[in-house]
């Protein structure tokens, strides 16, 4: 059984905040179904996107990076996403140190 976003999203934002991780939700999608890209924002004008994607080897689900660099390239990416697909989420995480969390059990 699979998660619904809304709830994955609060939860991430937990986790976040328990760690002392600033985030907020740029964009809200689809309750149930909507993708969620998350960007890590390192204050220091560069950034990552990050997109679920399946590990065709293993059937899991993993984190990959979507787009890499100056900010505003990687705002540009994340725009021509949301274009596509309307009911996708969009979390900002601002960590100079580059924590996401990403990579944590429960949330790969």
């Amino acid at each position: 059984m699979r998660l619904t976003a809304d709830f994955w999203v609060a939860a991430y934002l937990a986790r976040l905040r328990g760690a002392d991780i600033p985030a907020f939700v740029v964009a809200r999608g689809d309750a149930t179904a909507g993708a969620v890209l998350v960007k890590l924002n390192t204050l220091d004008g560069n950034a990552q996107a990050f997109q679920r994607s399946f590990d065709l080897m293993t059937g899991d689900r993993v984190w990959v990076t979507l787009a890499d660099g100056p900010e505003a390239d990687v705002d540009a990416s994340i725009a021509r996403q949301r274009g596509f697909d309307s009911d996708l989420w969009v979390i900002e995480v601002e960590d100079r140190a580059g924590r996401h969390l990403l990579d944590q059990p429960g949330l790969e």
